[in-house]
C-alpha cells in the first residue's frame, strides 16, 4: 500500500473510531436523561452523573482524541491532545475500562436494547479501535517511567472526587466503591487493586513503546 493509501487508511479508521466513540457517548447521555425525565428528576443532575462515570470521561478523551486528529487547524489544545505521551495515557485508562467492566461488571447486569448498544461501544469496540490506532499510528520512542506517574494522576483524582460526590449525594457509579455498603477500609482496597491493575497497564504501554521504538 501506498503512501497515500496508508494515510487514507489512517484517515478512515480514525473516523469512524470517533463516530462511534461520540454515538456511544450520545446514546449513554441520552439513555440517563430519558430516565431522569421519566422519574421527575432534575436533567442536569442527569448530565453530572452520566459525566461521573470513569467509562463515560475515558471515551470522551478518546473521542476527544481522535477528533483533534481529524481536525486540521493547528492549535495549542490540539498540539497537547495529539502529543504522544497523553494518547498513550488516554490508552491505558482506555484499557483499564474494558477490562475492569469485563472483569467484575459484566455479569451484574444483562442490558438490552440502545443500552446494550451503548455497553458494548464504550466497553469494547471503541476500546479495541483505540488500542489498535495507538499501537498502528501513534510514534513511539518518546516515553518513560516517569509518564506512568502522570497518568494515575487521572484515576486518583476521579477516585477522591466519587468519594467526596458519595459522601454528598449517598450514590455512587460503580458497587466496587460503594462506601455505603462495604465501607471506607474495603473500598480503599478495592481502588488500590484497580489503581495497581492501571500500573500494570501502563508499564505494559511503556513497554511495548520501547518494543516498537525499537
Amino acid at each position: 500500500m501506498g503512501s497515500d493509501g496508508r494515510v487514507t487508511l489512517r484517515q478512515h479508521f480514525v473516523s469512524v473510531t470517533a463516530l462511534l466513540a461520540w454515538a456511544g457517548l450520545s446514546i449513554q447521555l441520552y439513555l440517563i436523561l430519558l430516565g431522569r425525565w421519566e422519574l421527575g428528576a432534575s436533567l442536569l443532575g442527569g448530565l453530572v452523573n452520566c459525566f461521573s462515570f470513569f467509562t463515560v470521561l475515558t471515551n470522551t478523551l478518546v473521542a476527544v482524541v481522535l477528533t483533534w486528529e481529524q481536525t486540521p487547524r493547528p492549535s495549542a489544545v490540539r498540539r497537547w491532545f495529539l502529543r504522544p505521551a497523553v494518547r498513550s495515557g488516554i490508552a491505558a485508562s482506555i484499557a483499564l475500562v474494558s477490562l475492569a467492566y469485563n472483569l467484575l461488571l459484566r455479569h451484574l447486569w444483562q442490558p438490552e436494547g440502545w443500552q446494550f448498544v451503548a455497553d458494548e461501544l464504550l466497553h469494547d469496540v471503541v476500546p479495541l479501535l483505540y488500542l489498535i490506532y495507538w499501537w498502528q499510528w501513534v510514534p513511539k520512542g518518546s516515553l518513560r517511567l516517569g509518564h506512568i506517574g502522570l497518568w494515575i494522576l487521572y484515576p486518583l483524582v476521579y477516585f477522591a472526587y466519587i468519594l467526596l460526590r458519595g459522601n454528598l449525594l449517598a450514590a455512587y457509579p460503580y458497587p466496587f466503591i460503594d462506601v455505603a455498603n462495604l465501607g471506607y477500609p474495603q473500598v480503599f482496597i478495592n481502588a488500590g487493586g484497580i489503581l495497581l491493575g492501571f500500573v500494570v497497564i501502563a508499564l505494559g504501554v511503556v513497554g511495548v513503546d520501547r518494543w516498537r521504538a525499537r
